[in-house]
């Protein structure tokens, strides 16, 4: 059994200041977020959008800023930063000196450019209606916006709409989805819609280029401007888009279409023959290749992305990377069409890769870290990067050397003294390897005991991995004086396909098992973890092992934090919304076609034996585990006379996203945790600290 220190992404300094402090949610809640890096062409620029968090208004707000990257020791400079106003999605123009961006400037979005210099911004469209995303045709002629408009809308001009003045507020459905991820369904659908660009901006309407095909471009809720590409040429569009139909909520078929940019003809679809989902289409600077990765099984959202690379002009498609054993995540073109960059999961990293397009090879070009943006320029790779410790930041990489560009949140975790981080294996079911952490807190003395927190991911196709989190970080529960554990059970994601399919049919047995060595592997190896002192912790699926535990593991712990999780499979198999995800997990089938498979490994069943103190958090927005499942968990638990809580949140989806909801969250759960362990700190005093 070996363990390595995750230090090679922490933030850089020297020793602990002399007055450091632990780190607090309202620390986490109030960092500088970065993302969407874009380069320009000549490598001379970088630019990104910024979050910054405004707690009296309870959300967050973009600007955007620009980092000379010719100059050595370059500080960031804001581009674009009005007050009260987002700015997004930057973009460059082909000759580097416009950034094109999105801006809710006037309570409409419109896309905007501005000279890379800097100055006074020009807006660029006025679309009625509004859109969702855009990008610029690499010659700068064409404009492509993806926008919610009824099925089969011509252009971006809204439809007239006769009202009956004397409607209900009733809504009526024939089909599935009604409602999807925390949004019922309006009848309109994400659409894509080309008009002609140039220096005085966007005219008319633009046509509508997908030619009748229903469904959702990019998909809904998470899709974005990675689902959509233009050709070199600016001819082309290629897209991804799952067809609508009675079978959606059952279906994971995206497929790749081409469609020409004038709307003249029907779209191609590329990928007819594959089953499973086809997406990231990506063109090669040269034109001539379409890299996108596709998963082999239909009705699996956790199947291995395996790189395919088509010949644009003969059709011709190979999959690169079959003979590797990971799931590519993202897919980045070098400027000079020769090599392939992705991003996959591995042994709880997430690193870059380069992939030769000629003969699939695979290297691995950074080691620690959990890389999540890529763009390659002429001068090297500029991407951004988290761990465990440290929030994101940018980076270059020239051959195997990598160069900070950002400091982001210096000033911000000042004086923050961050835990230890160290990784473990042990053999688990099946005798298989598998891997964990353990986070020691900072202010732990030498030879003391801290309470633990076990945390047990969702997904459950996921990874407790080297990251940083706005929601669950592991370095919030160390400040507050716990010593964080987490294990990558059967199922999790980095260790092979055959390790992530074990959970199906097998939810509450192997990553059951894998819990309790690991928990025990974790407190025999790591002297400071007090192992008769410990809370289990779980969202999603990881809330599901919180009720399964109750029944199963129910002498083990202090106290269980349940949020989001399956309290009775029976009715979580009619109340989701994305029917694939769970009749998968459970052989394939529905539950009116095989019940014992969801009832096998059903919380519901074991309330008899429940007993352990439980924290039950749920939000009304979540379809995707409905709140009635966390308000039913909560119910058994009142009724078998369990000390329990209740927290839910009104305006929340499957995630707490909202800051103020965000420190309310852990404010109850570290007071929860603190009433159970002993803890004698109150959570609200800590969380302020």
């Amino acid at each position: 059994m070996k363990h390595i220190l995750l230090a090679g992404v922490a933030l850089a300094s020297t020793a602990a200041p002399a007055l450091a402090r632990d780190l607090t949610i309202q620390d986490v809640a109030t960092l500088s977020r970065v993302g969407a890096p874009a380069v320009s062409p000549d490598g001379h620029w970088l630019v990104w959008q910024q979050r910054e968090t405004d707690l009296a208004a309870n959300r967050g707000r973009y600007d955007l800023w620009r980092l000379d990257l010719t100059v050595k020791g370059a500080k960031p400079e804001k581009l674009v930063a009005e007050a009260d106003v987002n700015e997004t999605s930057p973009q460059f123009s082909a000759d580097g000196k416009t950034v094109w961006f999105q801006s809710d400037k006037g309570g409409e979005d419109a896309v905007w450019g501005i000279a890379i210099t800097g100055g006074t911004a020009t807006r660029l469209t006025h679309i009625p209606g509004g859109f969702n995303g855009f990008k610029v045709s690499p010659d700068g002629s064409k404009l492509l916006v993806w926008a919610d408009r009824k099925p089969g809308a011509p252009s971006l001009e809204p439809a007239m709409v006769k009202k009956d003045p004397n409607a209900g507020s009733g809504r009526t459905y024939d089909q599935l989805f009604v409602r999807h991820w925390d949004t019922w369904s309006n009848g309109e659908r994400s659409q894509l819609f080309v008009l002609p660009f140039g220096p005085d901006g966007a005219t008319g309407n633009g046509v509508a280029i997908e030619g009748g095909l229903i469904g959702d471009s990019p998909s809904k809720p998470f899709g974005g401007g990675e689902e959509v590409a233009w050709s070199a040429d600016g001819k082309t569009v290629y897209f991804a888009l799952r067809e609508a139909g009675r079978i959606e909520a059952k279906s994971t078929n995206l497929d790749i279409f081409a469609a020409p940019a004038d709307g003249s003809s029907a779209p191609v679809n590329l990928t007819k023959a594959n089953e499973g989902m086809d997406n990231l289409p990506t063109v090669s600077p040269d034109g001539k290749w379409l890299a996108y990765f596709s998963m082999a099984r239909a009705t699996y959202e956790a199947d291995r992305q395996v790189l395919q690379l088509r010949n644009l002009a003969t059709g011709e498609t190979k999959a690169l990377t079959q003979a590797w054993d990971r799931s590519v995540g993202s897919i980045a073109w070098a400027p000079d069409s020769r090599t392939i960059y992705v991003t996959a999961e591995d042994t709880q990293e997430n690193p870059i890769w380069s992939v030769d397009p000629q003969t699939g090879k695979v290297a691995r070009l950074t080691q620690l870290g959990n890389v999540t943006a890529v763009v390659p320029t002429k001068g090297g790779i500029v991407y951004s990067m988290n761990s465990l410790t440290a929030p994101d930041d940018f980076y270059q990489l020239k051959g195997k050397a990598s160069t900070r560009l950002t400091s982001v949140n210096a000033e911000k975790l000042a004086g923050i003294d961050l835990p230890k981080v160290e990784r473990f294996s042990f053999a688990g079911a099946n005798n298989d390897t598998v891997w964990g952490y353990s986070v020691r807190p900072a202010g732990l003395a030498a030879g003391g005991k801290a309470p633990i927190a076990f945390i047990v991911h969702g997904g459950p196709q996921g990874s407790s991995n080297n990251s940083w989190s706005y929601r669950w970080n592991p370095a919030v529960f160390a400040g507050a004086g716990y010593a964080v554990v987490a294990v990558d059970f059967h199922g999790s994601t980095g260790y092979g396909q055959a390790f992530t399919d074990a959970i199906r049919n097998n939810w509450g047995g192997w990553p059951l098992e894998d819990l309790q060595k690991g928990l025990k592997a974790a407190t025999d190896k790591f002297s400071y973890l007090d192992a008769d002192n410990a809370c289990a912790l779980g969202a999603s699926y990881g809330g599901y092992m919180m009720n399964w535990i109750e029944g199963q593991w129910p002498d083990r712990f202090k106290c269980i934090v349940q949020h989001d999780g399956v309290f009775d499979a029976r009715a979580m198999a009619y109340e989701t919304e994305e029917l694939w995800f769970d009749e998968w997990e459970h052989g394939g089938k529905a539950y009116f076609e095989d019940p014992a498979a969801f009832e096998k490994w059903n919380p519901v069943n074991h309330v008899d034996k429940w007993k352990t103190p439980q924290l039950v958090i749920t939000s009304e927005k979540d379809f995707r585990i409905p709140y009635t499942q966390g308000l039913a968990a909560f119910t058994a638990l009142q009724r078998r006379d369990i000390p329990s809580k209740l927290l839910v949140f009104p305006d929340e989806n499957h995630w707490v996203l909202k800051p103020k909801n965000s420190m309310q969250w852990y404010g109850t759960v570290l007071g929860w945790l603190n009433r159970y362990t002993g803890k004698q700190q109150d959570a609200g005093t800590a969380a302020a600290k």
